[in-house]
């Protein structure tokens, strides 16, 4: 389905760009969209070694070589290591037959351990360590047509488990009561699993921008904000969405009005060539022209894919321009402490035209009892 030999080679052109000998990376998105693997971090370290000359090679425990070798489909070296023997010979060997000593190695440093920043360093002698970020950015920034399809499923199985949970909201639930429901909705509407943890709160608490759910019961008259998401196909979805628990006080319902005016601002001027600030621009200005403008304390949006944030950052500075394939979130809020937060979050895509919503979930006040 997506095409990783594709990806690799488009990766070894910018390392060659950008003058980076390798790349070492870990378990996790970039070694995924790369090669197709996807794992977890154990105590026992795995690092795969890219070059800007297309070599392919593995750093891992014995036991692995054969599961990773039938799902990789790339050439690639294995350099393997038992749990009696440890990491750091196989590191050595990998450096020497590798030639990565006094080498440029590109890691993500958001991504990368301590512990194998030190046996890459240690198999790689006078290596100079960068953060290769920013070309992971460029290359996973703009999807093509098999990651939106992957994500326009992520999104509907959300939008269906959203529906799910609020007709089954009640009041004198406590907000863990609902995040139980919302999770079981999830996975029943086909999510392979969360994306994260979601968030569910309630009243005051709602004024909170990434609370942790708590044991707090729902009243009438409370504003509920649900924000989550779901992975299909390692691909995420984020959408969030403000319920009235019945009839809600005027100045909230005020608010929201803010939010949904800003919210469609800010998608209104998304299409390719226009810097991604601009977005951010646009929900602010209004939010700002409100008298809310203290009350908006993050930024508009996030990339979104195989990470739930990932490049472009939909914030002032970012003069980066859009183009199409490009995926980002459209989430402004208000939070007023003490009385409540409204933030309605959408999942847009760049077209060649302008852009699209992946999400269709309404934007209306709803009242969910």
């Amino acid at each position: 389905m997506f095409d990783y030999k594709s990806r690799f080679g488009r990766l070894s052109q910018a390392l060659r760009l950008a003058r980076v000998d390798w790349v070492a990376l870990l378990s996790g998105p970039n070694l995924f969209y790369f090669t197709g693997l996807w794992g977890m971090l154990s105590e026992r370290p795995m690092v795969a070694f890219l070059s800007r000359e297309g070599e392919l090679a593995f750093v891992l425990p014995d036991f692995e070589v054969s599961q990773v070798s039938e799902r990789l489909g790339l050439e690639c070296h294995f350099f393997p290591y038992s749990d009696e023997e440890g990491p750091e010979s196989a590191f050595c060997l990998a450096g020497k037959n590798l030639g990565l000593s006094g080498a440029t190695i590109g890691i993500d440093y958001l991504h990368t351990r301590v512990l194998e920043l030190r046996l890459i360093e240690i198999a790689a002698r006078g290596c100079t360590v960068i953060d290769a970020r920013p070309i992971f950015a460029q290359l996973r920034s703009v999807k093509d047509a098999a990651e939106v399809r992957a994500m326009q499923q992520a999104v509907m199985i959300t939008e269906v488990a959203i529906r799910q949970t609020v007709a089954q909201v009640q009041p004198g639930q406590t907000e863990l009561d609902v995040q139980h429901i919302l999770h079981r909705e999830l996975i029943n509407a086909g999510a392979e699993d969360l994306a994260f943890t979601p968030i569910v709160v309630s009243g005051p608490r709602s004024a909170l921008q990434h609370a942790i759910s708590t044991d707090r019961r729902l009243q009438v008259g409370d504003l509920l904000l649900i924000d989550c998401g779901a992975r299909f196909q390692h691909y995420t979805s984020d959408v969030t969405r403000t319920f009235a628990l019945g009839s809600v006080g005027t100045k909230l319902k005020e608010v929201y009005e803010v939010v949904v005016e800003a919210n469609a601002a800010a998608r209104g001027v998304v299409a390719p060539g226009v810097p991604v600030q601009e977005v951010d621009r646009a929900a602010r200005r209004v939010i700002n022209r409100a008298g809310y403008g203290e009350f908006f304390v993050h930024r508009t949006g996030h990339g979104l894919g195989l990470e739930i944030h990932e490049a472009p950052y939909v914030v002032e500075g970012n003069q980066e321009l859009l183009r199409p394939g490009m995926t980002f979130t459209v989430e402004p809020g208000v939070y007023l402490p003490g009385l409540g937060g409204v933030r309605i979050e959408d999942d847009l895509l760049v077209t060649e035209e302008g852009h699209v919503s992946l999400t269709g979930y309404s934007r209306e006040l709803l009242e969910v009892l």
